[in-house]
C-alpha cells in the first residue's frame, strides 16, 4: 500500500497545502467568483471562502509545528550515533512510519 499512487498524492497535496501559494490559488478563486457571478457570492459564499481560509490557516501552522518538531528530532539524531538507522524514516508514508512504530513499540 506505500507505493499506491493515491498515497504519494495526497501527501504532496498536504504538503503544498502549506505553502503560501495555496493562499494565492484561494485568492485567485475568490476573485474570479466576484468576477464571473457576484450574485451568488452571499453571505454562504463568503462563509465557503472564510472555511477554505481557516483551513490553509491551520493546516500552515499544523505544517509550521511539525517542520519544528523534526528539525528538533534530526539534530538529536545527529547527536546520537545509534540513532543512524532511524534516519531515513521521513521519505517513508505515514502508513509506513505508523507500521514502524507499532513495531518498535511491541518489541520493547
Amino acid at each position: 500500500m506505500a507505493n499506491h499512487p493515491i498515497t504519494g498524492a495526497l501527501t504532496s497535496i498536504g504538503t503544498w497545502t502549506s505553502r503560501p501559494a495555496a493562499f494565492l490559488v484561494l485568492l485567485a478563486y475568490a476573485i474570479f467568483w466576484i468576477v464571473f457571478d457576484r450574485q451568488s457570492l452571499n453571505w454562504h459564499g463568503a462563509a465557503t471562502l472564510l472555511t477554505w481560509a481557516m483551513t490553509l490557516f491551520i493546516q500552515r501552522a499544523e505544517h509550521r509545528d511539525t517542520q519544528a518538531i523534526h528539525a528538533k528530532l534530526d539534530e538529536m539524531l545527529r547527536s546520537n550515533s545509534s540513532a543512524s538507522t532511524i534516519t531515513r524514516i521521513d521519505d517513508e508514508e505515514p502508513e509506513d512510519i505508523e507500521k514502524h512504530r507499532d513495531r518498535k513499540q511491541q518489541g520493547d
